[in-house]
């Protein structure tokens, strides 16, 4: 199962699907929870053989970590039988080998018809820099094609660890396509003059480097419609895939018939995916003018919605200011596409930052990833929204899965991050926020998950020093600011966490300062009076970084108070389960 051509089986009715981190039943997706899942994958993978009660146990929680064995592994084991309707007593699936361990014991058939496909970036070869959008856009436009032409024998690799290997010229396509785990390469150029465009489109076969298919399209500068889905045609015919007629008539859906109004989109994604404030603004000013050509436009009014919903992760602004204005254009976006995968992201996104409801976002993320399974911004997405569900192991499995569509993206390494942090999973969250580094060594986002993973596993002054680097080259956001007091505070240098708090103070009188960072430093104070007035604040204005608050260890002082559990419910966040979770 190693093989990246053959990432899954079939045993009985039931298919295990590794590269989709996914157990289905006559095409069904099953619900299983992460150590379960690992055990399964490691029983499958030795089929035949025992596996003893010991190797379980370092398998799934480590060589030196203290628990019950016999508890622990029968609990895991419980749960895999009842996943596939096994017993212990007439064993279908699972041998109990008494008193040593177990064994797999069904006939399993590998399935090859699997393939993964990289999309490397198109090379803009005009002279003309400006021109770099039309080569971007083509890269991801052709990603998001080839994702929804037969997803159940094709992936296709996301597209920032796509995009990292741009003009990368030390590196042989092979140990390219290693690193990714691509069967097949795209490659392609653009080049021209005078309006005119020549684009020239490879297609490589990663194992020997085989050249399977080589074709040019000539087309106006100004006239890309199209060729996406004539690219999509040439290459599933070449490496044998089908496109059924409900996804192909979904897909002529998705863009808009309008030249002008798909220019300017390509032109809004190619500013937003540079995520700067300035390059942002012009990105939400080429996708309005997109839909004022073409009212009608989805994925330009997913981009207007996505251009203000994503600022809550990014920058310090009240929601307030951008709510109403991202739920408009979400409501257009579904009115003119729902059957699109970035329309229904961008509904979930409203849903989960300003609506709070889970289940809704939850519904629509799946929608997304059953109309594009490639599509990654929908798995890390998803793994948010479990997480404020309390649906850890969940949250993990779509962390994972998104890593492994996109494995060079710092954004879902640092999601990923966040995931395992409110799972308590601190060690795995701080590997998680160190690769995010790896990826993207300036990434703020990066060093903030990484100094909070850091605090509670014991290592104080590593934790100031990554959120000093997150303060500055986030230019003082107040996430960082504020875990930092809160640190320093429980380290007892109050004088030094008194300070920042001050200053947090004095900003919000005159910018947006999310009240959760205030209420974070005066909890950590032990000045719970006060932090309970700006917590009251905070769900005054719906702020977004309220919705953690049920799983984050952060709050634990606070969670020892009466209030706090009223205070939750007001929030309306908890179900008696997870209320039960967050009052211990």
């Amino acid at each position: 199962m190693s093989n990246p051509s053959c990432r899954a089986v079939r045993f009985d009715d039931f298919v295990l699907d590794v590269s989709a981190y996914e157990l289905r039943r006559h095409g069904r997706s099953i619900r299983i929870e992460r150590r379960p899942m690992e055990l399964l994958i490691l029983l499958v993978n030795r089929r035949g053989e025992l596996v003893t009660r010991d190797q379980i146990v370092g398998h799934l929680w480590g060589p030196d970590v203290f628990i019950d064995i016999d508890a622990s592994v029968n609990t895991v084991i419980r749960k895999v039988r009842r996943a596939l309707r096994d017993s212990a007593e007439n064993s279908r699936f699972i041998q109990t080998i008494q008193g040593k361990g177990y064994r797999f014991i069904a006939d399993i058939d590998p399935l090859h018809s699997s393939a993964v496909l990289a999309v490397l970036p198109f090379e803009n070869l005009q002279s003309d820099a400006d021109q770099d959008y039309i080569a971007d856009g083509l890269t991801e436009e052709t990603i998001a094609e080839l994702g929804q032409i037969d997803p159940e024998h094709l992936s296709v690799v996301g597209r920032t660890s796509s995009i990292a290997y741009a003009r990368t010229a030390t590196k042989a396509l092979t140990e390219i396509a290693g690193e990714l785990g691509a069967d097949f390469l795209i490659e392609g150029s653009v080049r021209g003059a005078g309006g005119q465009l020549r684009i020239t489109v490879k297609l490589i076969r990663a194992r020997d480097q085989l050249q399977v298919w080589t074709e040019s399209y000539d087309r106006a500068s100004n006239n890309l419609l199209g060729l996406q889905a004539e690219l999509g045609r040439a290459i599933a015919q070449q490496i044998h895939l089908r496109l059924s007629a409900e996804r192909s008539a979904t897909k002529a859906r998705r863009q808009t018939q309008n030249p002008e109004a798909y220019n300017l989109y390509l032109r809004g994604r190619h500013y937003n995916n540079q995520m700067t404030p300035a390059t942002l603004a012009r990105g939400l000013d080429c996708f309005r003018l997109a839909t004022s050509i073409d009212p009608t436009y989805a994925l330009a009014w997913a981009g207007i919605a996505d251009s203000y919903s994503s600022r809550l992760f990014s920058t310090d602004t009240r929601p307030s200011d951008v709510s109403d204005q991202a739920r408009a254009a979400a409501e257009q976006a579904l009115k003119y596409g729902a059957a699109n995968p970035d329309v229904c992201k961008s509904a979930a996104l409203i849903q989960f930052l300003f609506d709070w409801d889970w289940p809704a976002a939850e519904k629509n993320l799946r929608r997304a990833i059953s109309l594009d399974p490639s599509f990654v911004h929908s798995y890390w997405l998803l793994g948010q929204v479990l997480t404020a569900q309390a649906k850890h192991d969940e949250a993990l499995a779509e962390a994972q899965h998104a890593r492994e569509i996109d494995p060079l993206n710092p954004l879902i390494h640092s999601m990923s991050a966040h995931v395992a942090f409110c799972a308590c999973e601190y060690e795995i969250a701080a590997r998680y926020a160190r690769e995010a580094l790896l990826a993207e060594p300036d990434y703020w986002i990066g060093y903030l998950q990484l100094g909070q993973a850091l605090q509670p596993m014991g290592l104080t002054e590593q934790a100031l020093e990554a959120l000093a680097e997150a303060s500055r080259l986030s230019n003082q956001n107040s996430k960082p600011v504020a875990l930092s007091a809160y640190i320093l505070a429980l380290g007892g240098r109050i004088g030094e966490a008194r300070e920042v708090l001050s200053t947090l103070e004095q900003l919000s009188r005159t910018r947006y300062v999310p009240p959760c960072a205030i209420a974070l430093v005066y909890s950590a104070l032990n000045d719970d009076d006060t932090a309970f007035r700006w917590l009251d604040r905070a769900l005054a204005e719906r702020d977004v970084h309220l919705i953690y608050l049920p799983f984050d260890s952060k709050w634990d002082h606070l969670k020892e108070d009466p209030r706090f559990l009223d205070f939750v419910h007001r929030c309306g966040f908890l179900t008696a389960h997870s209320a039960e979770r967050a009052a211990v």
